[in-house]
């Protein structure tokens, strides 16, 4: 025997249907998350160098720490000038592209400014949001980029870097979490 739904009942079953869809879809990130933001993986205070510090002390400073990535800040204005990825800076040494005693500015990864597009990470960022930083392989300003390996971390006018997100932190945060 047929069963037919009136047109009201059909429009009601038809809304939970794809609002049950859209709620599937969120599942992965909501029940990986619940709502923490980056404030909640406790990220270390950023470690700065200036381009004018020898790579040497840029290594040591990296190890004491255990930091991957530092980050480049002019001596003068504190601008943010760029990053010094630690195993790239390994790569460098290894190959003779730069000595221990060279100046950071000789291998550090300078930040493009004149795309003019920064996507802001601060403490109240959604951890759904970095994760989606970290894997999407376009910009904020729908250029096509590499994916991203680490987050600095700013104040929400980026004026100053109040720490370095890596992807191996939310990694780590995710099994943290019971």
């Amino acid at each position: 025997m047929a069963s037919y739904l009136t047109g009201s009942e059909a429009f009601t079953r038809e809304n939970q249907t794809s609002a049950h869809t859209n709620a599937a879809q969120q599942t992965p990130w909501a029940d990986k998350y619940r709502g923490a933001t980056v404030e909640d993986l406790d990220p270390p205070p950023a470690l700065s160098v200036s381009p004018n510090d020898p790579i040497s002390a840029a290594l040591m400073a990296a190890y004491e720490r255990d930091y991957t990535h530092l980050t480049v800040i002019s001596a003068t204005k504190r601008s943010l000038l760029g990053y010094l990825s630690i195993p790239r800076l390994k790569e460098l040494i290894q190959n003779g592209t730069v000595k221990e005693a060279d100046p950071v500015s000789a291998a550090m990864q300078r930040f493009n400014r004149k795309r003019g597009i920064y996507q802001v990470i601060t403490m109240e960022t959604p951890l759904e949001e970095l994760e989606q930083f970290f894997e999407s392989q376009t910009g904020a300003n729908g250029d096509h980029r590499e994916k991203q390996q680490f987050a600095v971390v700013t104040d929400a006018g980026r004026k100053f870097v109040l720490g370095v997100a890596t992807k191996a932190d939310l990694e780590e945060f995710v099994k943290r979490r019971p």
